[in-house]
């Protein structure tokens, strides 16, 4: 097993230090490898544990009503997976989880985290931040679908990543991946990224984007 950075997961961000050792050995879990490109979850299974990705990264995609892979998001360890519907009524993965690398995953039973809430104020605490953030995240998500045109959907996406005008800044992902980030066709966003480059708005250098008029890019969100 990897050595685990407890610090530098969400859910376990405010546990002490100097606690870790103690708070692993008195852990109930499992550890799972999985190779490159293996689906590890399944839309639809059922989410009885914590499922928490200790390394490598993840690709979340969700398939829609009318047959459709809408990508999620791209998931980097240390991070747990879909952690609040572990307490959900509907208590079932909303989305496909693939690795994108090797990857290891830990799996505490849901028991296990019950106890932990009761026992660790500080995992408590972390584990409810955490889900909160998850729903501001989600919340972003809905808008950016909800946004019709691809250049508006472009515009949010690059307003909301971007450190600021003129300034450059990297997305880890390349246009097939944003393609299913944002539900389009391939050809249709790389056509929509070409015109907002030649139009001045924005600046692309492989993965590098650049905001040249953020006034123009909000003007697209519709």
């Amino acid at each position: 097993m990897s050595k685990i950075d407890l610090s530098a997961c969400p859910v376990c961000s405010k546990i002490k230090i100097e606690n870790e050792e103690a708070f692993l050995e008195d852990l109930k879990y499992s550890i799972k490898a999985h190779p490159k490109n293996e689906l590890i979850i399944r839309q639809g299974d059922v989410c009885d544990a914590l499922y928490m990705l200790m390394v490598g990264s993840v690709k979340t995609e969700m398939i829609t009503d009318n047959g459709n892979v809408l990508g999620i998001e791209i998931i980097k360890a240390p991070r747990p997976l879909a952690p609040a519907f572990l307490f959900s009524d509907n208590n079932h993965f909303p989305v496909d989880v693939t690795s994108l690398e090797e990857v290891e995953i830990m799996k505490i039973p849901k028991a296990e985290i019950l106890r932990l809430m009761t026992t660790n104020l500080d995992f408590m605490s972390s584990f409810m931040t955490h889900n909160a953030n998850r729903t501001q995240f989600l919340t972003n998500r809905l808008q950016l679908l909800s946004i019709k045109t691809i250049k508006g959907k472009i515009a949010h996406f690059l307003l909301e990543n971007s450190p600021g005008e003129g300034k450059p800044f990297e997305i880890n992902r390349n246009q097939t991946e944003l393609a299913d980030f944002f539900g389009v066709a391939r050809p249709s966003l790389a056509r929509s990224i070409s015109e907002m480059v030649q139009e001045g708005i924005i600046e692309v250098n492989k993965k590098k984007y650049t905001i040249l008029h953020s006034k123009a890019l909000r003007e697209l969100l519709v």
